[in-house]
């Protein structure tokens, strides 16, 4: 099949060189049996390339099934996938075929194949290599004859040097890999997108399409789509909608965009391998360490300011005792108390001794200022106000937290969070 009949069959738009690069590949590859690994970010199309890939292959009339794997508990993906035998588990009150049973002879497209568990990713190995598989309670080998497809919006390279994705599993599933192009990648495509996605609700909902002048164009063009074709379908279907005019300009159309989303966590910098702070907690391991670093610095130049009163002052000029202790109080969050340090009038910046403080021969308090630096306590707060940002919606928080949806209700059984 040519890549416009392909692209017609399938209702896909656009003609930039990467994408039908990746078509191509996904059309040479669907004849064969080999397995087959799809990376892109969410929202891209990629379980579009996993029904080209079948419909195009000898198992078309054989069935096919999708299978979203950082949907599925952990507890209970090994009996989705494999089977159970009856008593295996609380709850299996009968028998279960799994899907490498049901779809015998079709394709298993696994999307998110990047959150299986490392026991179920053992499981899946052995099926890639022997056609061999054990239900959950039983002791007796089954044969099946499953096409697999997998697909990832991580880096999975990166997760098998973490320990969190077997290596033998990653080159085994990366037979013939295809990257699927962002939607930013794509910026010629994304107006010829738009205007079919118009014309489509347009035809739905039986009204007349609506069109984008020339700077609403370029502003669309310009916009990064961190959902990619899936947001610029939802933008497309909100402004089909709610538009009171068929002619959108660009003032029109900034009401329809999100505002970008702007992050603030911290830059890693350094030598250090880009991969190695991928994890969220390794990330919070190393901003909670430089924020110590930080407030010990405070702390250290607090009490070097207010030692040694007997050397003279500095040439540019003298300093206000009281003025000085206020402002580092405010400063640091210490409350002012009735056994506050005495005022020494013109006292210097001097950086020497780190023995404690001691003023008329007795010990003053101390300001405490150490915050609780415990990882789990962060972890905890931090969901807590994805939660509580985004009212609740576990996937909205996940994303916002850099985490999947399954990990996310993990960690909230984990720290028995009440929504």
């Amino acid at each position: 099949m040519d890549l416009q009949s392909l692209k017609n069959r399938f209702s896909i738009i656009g003609n930039t060189p990467t994408l039908n690069h990746a078509l191509n590949t996904a059309s040479q590859v669907a004849a064969t049996d080999l397995t087959v690994l799809i990376v892109g970010e969410s929202g891209v199309g990629k379980e579009v390339f996993s029904q080209i890939i079948h419909s195009l292959s000898a198992r078309k009339h054989n069935p096919f099934i999708a299978v979203n794997c950082g949907a599925i508990p952990e507890g209970t993906i090994d009996s989705e996938l494999f089977g159970h035998e009856k008593g295996s588990f609380t709850g299996a009150v009968d028998s279960r075929k799994g899907y490498f049973e049901t779809v015998n002879g079709g394709t298993i497209f696994l999307d998110e194949i990047g959150e299986l568990p490392l026991g179920t990713q053992a499981r899946l190995l052995r099926v890639l290599e022997t056609g061999e598989f054990i239900r959950v309670g039983s002791s007796k080998v089954q044969k099946s004859d499953v096409r697999v497809i997998a697909a990832t919006n991580r880096e999975l390279l990166e997760f098998t040097q973490k320990g969190r994705f077997r290596e033998d599993l990653y080159y085994r599933l990366n037979t013939v890999p295809i990257r699927v192009p962002s939607l930013r990648d794509r910026k010629e495509d994304i107006p010829l997108l738009f205007r079919k996605f118009v014309v489509d609700f347009a035809e739905k909902y039986k009204t007349k399409p609506i069109f984008l002048d020339e700077e609403a164009r370029q502003l669309l063009s310009q916009y990064p789509w961190p959902g990619n074709v899936r947001e610029l379908k939802n933008i497309a279907e909100q402004i089909s909608v709610l538009s009171k005019t068929d002619a959108i300009n660009a003032a029109a159309l900034t009401s329809f965009l999100p505002t970008p989303h702007v992050n603030n966590t911290p830059m890693v910098t350094g030598n250090a391998p880009a991969g190695d702070f991928a994890n969220e907690r390794e990330i919070l391991y190393k901003l909670f360490f430089d924020m110590k670093k930080d407030v010990n610095e405070l702390k250290k130049m607090f009490v070097e300011i207010l030692q040694n009163p007997n050397i003279t002052g500095s040439t540019s000029g003298q300093f206000n005792h009281e003025s000085m202790i206020s402002e580092l109080k405010e400063d640091m969050g210490v409350a002012h108390t009735a056994h506050s340090i005495p005022s020494t009038p013109h006292l210097p910046v001097a950086i020497h001794s780190q023995q404690p403080l001691i003023i008329d021969n007795e010990f003053h308090n101390s300001f405490e200022v150490d915050e609780s630096l415990n990882i789990m306590d962060k972890e905890k707060e931090l969901i807590l106000k994805a939660l509580k940002k985004h009212k609740g919606r576990r996937k909205d928080a996940s994303t916002d937290l850099g985490i999947s949806e399954r990990t996310l209700y993990r960690k909230i059984k984990e720290y028995d969070i009440e929504e």
